[in-house]
């Protein structure tokens, strides 16, 4: 019986919990603060411009803006 109940508590409790449950708005927040913060330290990456560009391109190279559909234009697309 308490392996039941734990799945219950964990099924329909999670929705309120973690990074992903959060408001998308308070994410970019967070991962914000994050990225200040190694900067600050020294630590983070910066991206020369053909990283940028290469980065940009596998990320949202298949999407067309207002589309809607992101399955018909992946098809085509391929690297």
């Amino acid at each position: 019986m308490a392996s039941s109940n734990q799945g219950n508590k964990q099924s329909g409790g999670t929705k309120n919990r973690g990074f992903a449950s959060m408001d998308p708005e308070r994410q970019r927040q967070i991962a914000s603060e994050g990225g200040k913060a190694a900067h600050q330290k020294g630590t983070a990456h910066e991206f020369t411009s053909e990283e940028a560009r290469r980065a940009g391109s596998m990320s949202h190279g298949n999407r067309q803006s207002g589309s809607g559909s992101s399955r018909s234009s992946s098809k085509g697309n391929k690297q």
